[in-house]
């Protein structure tokens, strides 16, 4: 996972009908926290409303494209219904200070559609599984051997949990995680269908955004499957999300001693069997997240007087 798609955090996601875009992204009524945000046109958009919503996102590029270069503030992608769609948004002025686009619904026969638009040189692209095509191994891999070739562009690969229980006929009960049904065998399949290549996974959005508990819990299982951003739908998931990603100091300990150019081919940390030619992507992946979402727990031992 590269440093870039580990600044994503908890991706928010914001239909583009609202009026006050501007003012949450970059104004006095910025969220807190906002690290990453994704202006939907597509599933949180009805048909007819689509007129308003491309208007309020023209006014956001200009707003965007006026303020002073280097001014902090999210990495901010659109989410386009189509390629005609994101065709059209390619024409708007001030298109150019946008991160990238998500593209909906990918899969092998979708994409070209999408590869082949003047997308401009350094915007980055978020394609989101969530088609029947992403519960099927042979589909990843097509689609996978296509990603290969604009590796560079793609910041993060989507998985879109609720368009795939969608497929499924299925809806999340409460109190679940997207790891206790069918959900979790895909999401296994696809963090070792793309992950080893070398493409960041999001994890899917927790849609019951009241129940803190159980989002803690699911973003807990999205770090055991290496998936370190995650989509959400509501402010209040924001700080729950990215304070789970600060690293335990006992793991910092335990990666920085695995990094040790000086340390043995094997020892024991605190009755775990450490072994740096196994482990040192791992270590590395967790010191670049302790770098951007701090430590919690005791003190690490390096920071010790």
């Amino acid at each position: 996972m590269s440093m870039r798609a580990l600044a994503l955090g908890a991706t928010l996601y914001m239909p583009c009908t609202r009026t006050d875009l501007a003012a949450r992204l970059f104004g006095p009524l910025r969220i807190p926290g906002l690290r990453s945000v994704v202006l939907c046109l597509e599933d949180a958009v009805l048909e007819r409303d689509l007129p308003v919503a491309l208007t309020n996102l023209s006014r956001l590029l200009r707003s965007a494209a006026a303020r002073e270069r280097g001014t902090s503030g999210p990495m901010v992608f659109v989410r386009p219904r189509d390629p005609a769609m994101l065709a059209r948004i390619l024409r708007m002025p001030g298109v150019g200070s946008l991160t990238g686009y998500v593209l909906p619904k990918a899969n092998a026969e979708s994409l070209p559609c999408y590869l082949g638009l003047p997308i401009p040189e350094g915007q980055l692209l978020m394609p989101t599984l969530e088609t029947r095509e992403a519960c099927d191994p042979y589909e990843m891999r097509r689609l996978r051997d296509q990603l290969l070739a604009v590796h560079d562009r793609i910041l993060a690969l989507r998985i879109g949990g609720n368009d795939l229980m969608q497929t499924m006929g299925l809806r999340r009960s409460p109190g679940s995680t997207a790891y206790d049904g069918p959900l979790g065998a895909v999401i296994a399949m696809l963090v070792a269908t793309f992950s080893p290549w070398g493409f960041a996974l999001s994890a899917p959005v927790m849609e019951r955004f009241g129940d803190t508990q159980l989002l803690r819990r699911e973003v807990a299982r999205d770090i055991d499957h290496g998936l370190l951003t995650k989509t959400a739908i509501h402010p209040e998931q924001i700080p729950i999300i990215q304070n789970a990603l600060a690293v335990p100091a006992f793991e910092l300990d335990e990666a920085r001693l695995i990094l040790d150019p000086t340390g043995p081919a094997v020892f024991a940390q605190s009755g775990v069997m450490c072994e740096p030619a196994t482990h040192r992507v791992w270590a590395e992946r967790l010191i670049a997240r302790a770098d951007v979402y701090g430590t919690i727990g005791a003190v690490p031992l390096h920071q010790r007087a």
